[in-house]
């Protein structure tokens, strides 16, 4: 087995009075899908931040390929090799697919004053790199607007990809998609992973997580509750895990079995 990329060690996050993060142990190995799951304020978007470079940990350690990092920024993590893909994805609707794939790393042809976007050599990347994700763009120059959101996501996905994510961060990438939109970004997540990188896929939905995942964590108020391999825990016992199944078993049981 191989050894982790990222590997973050009883990781703490405090802001003023109150604790986001409470020990938090969690780690992705190159090819893996190390699904973290949690309900609705367990953590999970402290976590991401905290991960890549948002915010600085209160207490604990963060080692990188070996190596024990502190991240200054976003860009420190992003130049690590760690990239995030986030809910709201960070796209310009009206601009073609190729500008977003490339906003703010635009390959340039020419010199000085003659130097200029190269268009060309854009759109036969953004091509070629979307059909390695399964989708055949109509052109790059149709504007993002007018793909699916699953198809959103593989654009953000694949740009990550190409320009050298060693580490994937999916922020809940299935949640506002429909059944065929989700099964497309899931078969994404399956290629991304088959090309050697690190996908850590944060979401609430269970089926989907297992769908795709090779471990699963689960974060409930700031904290890790153990992680298990594929095959070794079943939906219902994740789902029970992350709502806090005893403490809904007691509850159920002072209303006297209402629930």
């Amino acid at each position: 087995m191989s050894d982790p990329i990222i590997q973050l060690n009883d990781i703490k996050k405090h802001f003023g009075n109150v604790i986001a993060l409470n020990g938090v142990t969690f780690d992705v190995r190159p090819g893996e899908c190390h699904c973290l799951l949690g309900d609705n304020g367990a953590g999970k978007s402290t976590f991401i931040k905290t991960m890549s470079g948002v915010h600085k940990p209160t207490e604990g350690s963060i080692t990188f390929e070996g190596r024990a990092m502190s991240f200054n920024s976003p860009r420190d993590a992003m130049e690590a090799g760690i990239a995030t893909v986030f809910q709201d994805l960070a796209m310009i609707p009206l601009m073609s697919v190729t500008r977003n794939f490339f906003m703010g790393r635009e390959p340039t042809v020419g010199r000085g004053l003659f130097k200029r976007f190269d268009i060309e050599n854009a759109n036969r990347v953004t091509v070629v790199e979307m059909r390695k994700m399964g989708i055949n763009l109509r052109g790059a120059d149709q504007a993002v607007g007018t793909l699916s959101g699953g198809e959103r996501q593989t654009v953000a996905i694949a740009r990550a990809v190409y320009f050298g994510a060693k580490v994937l961060i999916l922020d809940e990438p299935t949640s506002a998609l429909g059944v065929r939109q989700t099964a497309n970004v899931l078969a994404t997540i399956d290629k991304v992973r088959k090309q050697g990188v690190g996908v850590v896929f944060i979401s609430h939905n269970v089926r989907h997580a297992l769908a795709v995942g090779d471990r699963f964590t689960v974060l409930n108020r700031g904290r890790t509750l153990g992680t298990a391999n594929r095959g070794e825990i079943r939906a219902e016992e994740l789902q029970d895990l992350m709502a806090g199944g005893q403490e809904l078993a007691q509850l159920e049981g002072s209303l006297g079995g209402t629930i």
